[in-house]
């Protein structure tokens, strides 16, 4: 990094800077250093909304892939460098994102960043213990239906409080209600260990159980999203997040 010295006249000012032998008042000279930003820096990439036609042409398993080699570069640091305000503006009018992500309200778990997707990229719909309800759904059935994404993912995460609250049976106000809709996956988990929070084999189980029911709930409780997966139109799939590492494991 480079530095620009520059010499800063301070003039006294009203009765003025008087010098150390009092006669006269006098200039005083003084320098600082003002860093100067590196030319060679990486520029933002301002990358392309995806268009109508180009979401069209992608089909559900290049979506997958895609999501798979943006989770590689974040696992190694190597996020692609975005003009979001450009983004913003060129997404101002429509929006043809490739997927829909349902994941948890945790806030180590940054979607968007974990599969190195851009503004207009993807739907995120997000709720503690990624579970769904009509309203998600809904949200599904419009990214899909009406907005043309060709996948849905489900996606938990290693260390989930929400899951561990589950397995707890915590009561305290409208989160005694939520958790109801995770404590499915816990009686789904074939397990002869101690099944509790303090387990993280346990709780691996049943969070990955909490991802594959919501997935059979997604088919069950949507004909629309069901009758679009069964003629190849979407896929409807689970992953993990690992926080220890970044990685997304796909079930």
């Amino acid at each position: 990094m480079k530095t620009i010295v520059y010499s800063i006249l301070l003039i006294g000012i009203s009765a003025g800077i008087m010098a150390c032998d009092g006669k006269d008042s006098k200039t005083v000279t003084a320098t600082i250093e003002v860093p100067v930003m590196n030319t060679h820096e990486v520029k933002p990439l301002v990358e392309k909304v995806l268009s109508a036609e180009e979401q069209a042409a992608l089909s559900p398993d290049q979506v997958i892939s895609l999501f798979k080699a943006g989770n590689e570069r974040f696992m190694n640091n190597d996020l692609t460098a975005r003009d979001h305000s450009a983004q913003v503006r060129q997404s101002t009018n429509a929006q043809y994102p490739k997927a829909i992500v349902l994941s948890c309200v945790d806030s180590r778990v940054p979607v968007e960043d974990v599969f190195d997707r851009g503004i207009g990229d993807v739907f995120v719909a997000r709720v503690a213990g990624n579970f769904v309800n009509e309203d998600i759904l809904g949200s599904m059935e419009f990214a899909c239906k009406v907005s043309g994404a060709k996948v849905i993912l489900v996606m938990g995460h290693e260390h989930c409080g929400a899951v561990k609250a589950a397995i707890d049976d915590v009561k305290l106000g409208n989160i005694s209600l939520m958790l109801e809709k995770i404590k499915p996956a816990i009686d789904m988990v074939d397990f002869n260990g101690e099944r509790n929070s303090k387990n993280p084999e346990f709780v691996h189980l049943v969070c990955e159980k909490n991802v594959e029911n919501n997935i059979a709930q997604i088919r069950e409780r949507s004909p629309l999203l069901r009758e679009m997966q069964d003629k190849g139109e979407i896929k409807i799939i689970g992953a993990v997040y690992d926080m220890d590492n970044g990685k997304v494991s796909f079930l």
